[in-house]
């Protein structure tokens, strides 16, 4: 386990596509991350874990840069190396938490942030850890361009209801809203891009819950 957690720590810390927290904080506050990557757009995967969709929509948007962001960087290690497998250009990794977001970009600098199978964190007692608890909410309407989205993907039913509800009282515009992704022509956002939990939940007959707002 030691040895296998060097060989992602090494992938991870040598890789071109990490952006590291020296040029993380020159670039955000220079206020020129899109003209300094050359992309058009910027869309976040937060708590991205493998980095699916960061690495699986890529192909499709060529002039888009997609960031994945977590804590673990054993996790989108892998993402990182099928990144580097099919010679993807615009994709980058940030090691870090979601609470500091606001402090690694500028504001209105993000086009869409991308909240796939986040921890639901069921107790009442961690409500404020939620993705989309009004104090993320708000965060990321901060750092949104106008019109820019929020798309959340779950199996947690619970998070998603109540997720609906922060939206709808932090005033967000409601584009989409399925609590059965799979029998939906929503699916069509997702490019057959599917995470080990969505296919854990399909197996246990869990529908996939999709929503997406807009600022």
């Amino acid at each position: 386990m030691v040895k296998r957690k060097k060989h992602f720590y090494k992938i991870t810390n040598e890789s071109d596509l990490l952006i590291t927290p020296a040029e993380d904080f020159a670039i955000a506050y220079k206020w020129k991350r899109k003209e300094t990557f050359g992309y058009k757009k910027i869309v976040l995967e937060l708590a991205c874990g493998k980095g699916e969709y960061t690495v699986g929509l890529a192909p499709h948007f060529p002039d888009t840069l997609f960031i994945g962001i977590d804590i673990k960087w054993d996790r989108f290690s892998r993402g990182i190396m099928k990144a580097k497998e099919e010679w993807l250009q615009n994709v980058r990794f940030i090691r870090g938490i979601i609470q500091h977001l606001d402090k690694r970009f500028a504001c209105h600098e993000i086009d869409e942030i991308r909240i796939v199978h986040p921890d639901p964190r069921p107790k009442q007692s961690d409500e404020r850890r939620r993705l989309t608890y009004p104090r993320f909410l708000q965060m990321y309407e901060q750092l949104l361009v106008l019109g820019g989205t929020v798309r959340l993907k779950t199996d947690a039913h619970a998070l998603f209801d109540y997720s609906v509800e922060s939206f709808k009282l932090e005033g967000r515009e409601n584009v989409s809203l399925t609590k059965d992704l799979h029998n939906s022509s929503l699916l069509d956002d997702h490019f057959s891009i599917m995470t080990d939990y969505e296919k854990m939940a399909i197996d246990k007959w869990v529908s996939i819950c999709y929503g997406v707002w807009k600022k």
